[in-house]
């Protein structure tokens, strides 16, 4: 079925401002969603690969933040901040994501869990404020690749809860 009437407007109005980020999940739907809603969780794998995290303060509810430090390979640190616009377990959260809560460059993403078969696929849909934003994002801190390998450290997270689970 086709996008017709003011979605599809809306998607291509915001087309050269987003990326998209999609990968199967061979967990349950309920425990990738879990993943994102326990700071015990998140702390295992959020980030790129060789990223750790250290969260100041957490509550996962609509209007609740997550203030936290990603610190890079390099040692770099950098100040990170989301707060939660709209949680529907276990199938949809949307967020603001920015450096603060008042940050003016902040930008929204929304995240989709859906069944696959045994396995879960994960959207991860984000759009910045502008295209230089999100071209900034692509090319200075490697936006793509960097959502690519955090969905890589979700899939191992939970898979490995999954194997482990199999195993008791």
């Amino acid at each position: 079925m086709a996008t017709t009437g003011r979605n599809a407007s809306a998607q291509s109005a915001t087309a050269d401002r987003e990326i998209v980020i999609s990968r199967a999940i061979s967990a349950p739907r309920e425990l990738v969603f879990e993943a994102f809603t326990e700071v015990r969780h998140l702390s295992q794998w959020w980030g790129p690969e060789g990223f750790t995290t250290t969260t100041r303060a957490f509550a996962f509810r609509v209007g609740g933040a997550w203030d936290f430090v990603m610190h890079g390979p390099d040692g770099t640190d950098y100040q990170e901040w989301i707060s939660w616009t709209e949680i529907a377990p276990p199938e949809r959260i949307a967020l603001l994501h920015g450096e603060s809560h008042d940050d003016p460059n902040t930008f929204e993403s929304v995240l989709t869990f859906a069944p696959d078969g045994a396995a879960t696929r994960i959207e991860m849909r984000t759009v910045f404020p502008t295209k230089e934003l999100r071209d900034e994002a692509v090319e200075k801190y490697h936006a793509i690749e960097g959502g690519r390998q955090t969905l890589s450290n979700l899939a191992a997270y939970v898979t490995e809860i999954v194997r482990k689970g199999a195993e008791d």
